[in-house]
């Protein structure tokens, strides 16, 4: 194999990475991890449970063996390689919806216009598909099902890391606002005995919430409501969680949420926003590729303390703290 140490090479590999990614995403949506488990499969067995073309999911899975998601072994035998583990839907901090998500024909499609954004400053998902994402996902079940398999997936790998960084036992009443199917929530339950929850998204993406909390064991612990957080959030609690919300919206936008939780907030109430954090320049991958992303997708963006902060004032906020939080950060705000 070519060396690491050639940069032309390295180069060319990160030139690529949309193959690896559409690779994984392939094999996340045929659930080759879940049928691997902990055994070794012939690839004739996993085609035969897939449905697909033996030789040619071969030609799939010697790639994945190639880049560490699997190990092959003699006769075409498969088995899961460490990093492979993550795309069992049965394991914690489970990557599958994720990847399930990012290959997906509107999300995939939508990065074709990032050249577009870039020149204009517009998002690319609508100058792609003619709607903003929120329009077309609602009348697409399936990707709207993909992306909230997504969102499941990141809520539950941030869970223990934002539960290890903050204390929500000091409240009575947590809302989580935009908090899809109940993933975070149901963890802070589980973590609090004595909290009740209010569980806040779209009718439509907490139409499925009350069997996950049920699951979960803390149903009777969690209200579920269905409204837009643009008109009014569920009111009076000390308490109120947008984790991944504010990046989807512009400043305009992203104020008018903040606006409608503080009218609704108790007066000795916190808005907790869970958001990755903009470091100094050449630092912070993840945060900056993730301002991509809301520019291409949902049209918002990420931001800095400092943005945040400014963000807050014209709600009648202001942030209390900023605690880092495995990746993430909570801005914990007061009403001003």
């Amino acid at each position: 194999m070519p060396s690491d140490s050639n940069p032309a090479i390295t180069l060319r590999r990160l030139i690529d990475g949309y193959q690896v990614s559409q690779a994984i995403h392939v094999a996340a949506r045929l659930g080759i991890a879940d049928l691997l488990g902990d055994r070794s499969r012939t690839v004739d067995e996993l085609a035969a449970d897939t449905g697909t073309h033996a030789p040619t999911l071969y030609r799939l899975l010697r790639a994945l063996a190639g880049i560490e998601i699997l190990r092959e072994g003699n006769g075409h035998v498969f088995e899961l390689a460490p990093l492979g583990q993550q795309l069992r839907s049965d394991v914690a901090g489970s990557m599958a919806g994720w990847a399930a998500f990012i290959g997906s024909e509107g999300y995939w499609q939508a990065w074709t216009g990032l050249l577009h954004s870039v020149r204009t400053g517009e998002n690319a998902f609508r100058h792609v598909h003619g709607a903003d994402v929120w329009s077309y996902r609602a009348i697409r079940p399936e990707e709207s099902a993909l992306f909230d398999g997504a969102m499941t997936a990141l809520s539950r790998q941030a869970s223990a890391a934002l539960l290890a960084a903050y204390d929500f036992g000091r409240f009575r009443t947590v809302v989580d606002v935009g908090g899809g199917t109940g993933a975070l929530l149901a963890a802070i339950l589980r973590a609090h005995p004595g909290l009740e929850g209010i569980l806040f998204d779209q009718p439509h993406v907490v139409a499925a919430a009350s069997a996950f909390m049920e699951r979960a064991g803390v149903a009777d612990r969690c209200r579920i409501e269905g409204g837009s957080f643009f008109e009014a959030v569920p009111e009076g609690a000390d308490a109120y969680v947008l984790r991944a919300v504010i990046h989807d919206w512009d400043d305009v936008e992203a104020v008018r949420i903040l606006t409608v939780v503080r009218k609704a907030m108790a007066a000795d109430g916190r808005v907790l926003l869970v958001e990755r954090i903009i470091a100094p320049p050449n630092e912070g991958r993840d945060a900056k590729f993730s301002d991509l992303n809301m520019l291409v997708a949902p049209g918002g963006r990420e931001r800095t303390r400092e943005a945040f902060e400014l963000l807050l004032e014209p709600a009648r906020l202001q942030a209390a703290a900023v605690i880092e939080a495995g990746g993430f950060a909570v801005v914990e705000a007061l009403p001003r």
